[in-house]
């Protein structure tokens, strides 16, 4: 697949582009960009994962909001299973012919076939690009405000919202310190903490990624400081907003650098309905942490989430944890417990399996409850029809018998 990994061809007039699957996203985005157009999907994963994977995983990207996820960006696909060529035999925006054949494919993981060719939607190079930045006195005052800007449906490219800890932890790595060097006086600080009301210990921060004309960026961004001011929002700046949307590129680099001191770390996710944000939040991080001390976790440990999508009616959730795993004999196994307490407490808090990093092995054991009994029979069955042999992806999403290969 590595060597699939070309764009087969763009078209102007249409605004469509057919690739192979194996491109890898920053080099299908950096390709598009020199013929004036963008892809618009943007995961943190974009320098590493492939426009098939994107398919396979149902991948969802940071500036969703403009350009729609995987699923809306889909225009045709193909993929070779032991039975002969997926694909539909048109390319146009929208069909009426039974269930979608892409939905087949589409968070499939691999379990079914080869993706090999994708044509996707393409967007002109937006004519400005700006980022921002606001703060909240509590996370509670940031999700009220997605919500409303949800319910206004004014959303932005991007808008993530990070809990405290990650606030704290991006002051820490000094990569959005410079709210507080934009406070250029004792008077300034004074007027946010104390006039302001705004705890260090409780104040968190939204980033934001505006694109579009000059107009449509400029009308956006005094919409959403309206709101913001609703919430008692203040302003944080471009350039942190610039600093906290390039943190997310570097988390799975912090991850790495962090086993080399003996931390291990990672994230999971989920979406859930407004009004359970707030709850699935406080309760999945109480759960970390009481999981954290019933395995003897003694060391000070990160527990965080952080708010990345925004829907009409609800949002994408991240959650972060790591721990000092030195003089431990069972790292993995302690982790392990712990994210399932975590994916437990997810699911009873009304949240989903999983937002967009797909189910795999990880998580099939949720599967039937996410589902159904006969949603598992009908995964089964497209199975045993299109790779009856059980070669592909054995063991993904649904329990099948081991292959016969």
């Amino acid at each position: 697949m590595a060597l699939m990994d070309k764009i087969l061809w763009v078209d102007d007039t249409n605004f469509l582009c057919r690739a192979e699957a194996g491109i890898i996203g920053q080099s299908l985005e950096r390709q598009l960009n020199a013929k004036g157009y963008t892809c618009g999907h943007e995961p943190d994963s974009i320098e590493f994962s492939s426009l098939g994977g994107w398919v396979a995983t149902r991948a969802s990207g940071m500036k969703k909001n403009k350009y729609g996820n995987i699923e809306d960006l889909l225009v045709q696909v193909n993929m070779v299973t032991s039975r002969g060529v997926i694909r539909k035999q048109c390319q146009v925006p929208r069909i009426s012919s039974g269930p979608d054949i892409h939905h087949i494919v589409l968070g499939s993981e691999g379990t079914l076939g080869v993706i090999t060719e994708v044509t996707i939607k393409v967007f002109p190079l937006p004519e400005v690009k700006k980022y921002g930045s606001i703060v909240f006195p509590t996370f509670e005052h940031g999700v009220d405000f997605f919500r409303e800007v949800a319910k206004q449906q004014c959303q932005p490219a991007s808008l993530r919202l990070v809990d405290n800890e990650q606030f704290l932890m991006g002051q820490a790595l000094k990569l959005e310190e410079t709210f507080w060097k934009s406070l250029s006086s004792k008077l300034a600080k004074l007027y946010v903490t104390r006039w302001k009301g705004f705890k260090i210990e409780e104040m968190v921060a939204a980033t934001i990624v505006y694109e579009g004309s000059a107009g449509e960026v400029e009308a956006q961004e005094r919409r959403l400081a309206r709101i913001a001011d609703k919430y008692g929002g203040l302003p944080g700046g471009e350039e942190n907003g610039k600093y906290g949307y390039r943190l997310t590129f570097a988390i799975a680099y912090l991850r790495d650098l962090g086993m080399e001191y003996g931390v291990i770390g990672e994230s999971f996710e989920t979406s859930v309905p407004w009004d359970k944000v707030t709850n699935l939040c406080r309760n999945v991080k109480q759960v970390i942490k009481r999981e954290a001390k019933a395995n003897g976790l003694t060391r000070p440990f990160l527990a965080s989430c952080r708010v990345t999508q925004v829907y009409d009616s609800g949002a994408c959730v991240y959650f972060y944890f790591a721990f000092n795993y030195r003089g431990m004999h069972n790292p993995l196994e302690v982790y392990d417990k712990i994210e399932i307490a975590a994916r437990d407490e997810i699911i009873a808090c009304g949240g989903s399996i999983s937002h967009h990093h797909g189910v795999g092995k990880l998580r099939r054991q949720w599967m039937p409850g996410t589902v159904g009994e006969v949603g598992i029979s009908l995964l089964k069955a497209i199975k045993k029809e299109l790779d009856p042999q059980n070669v592909f992806a054995n063991g993904n999403l649904v329990d099948m018998s081991r292959s016969k290969l």
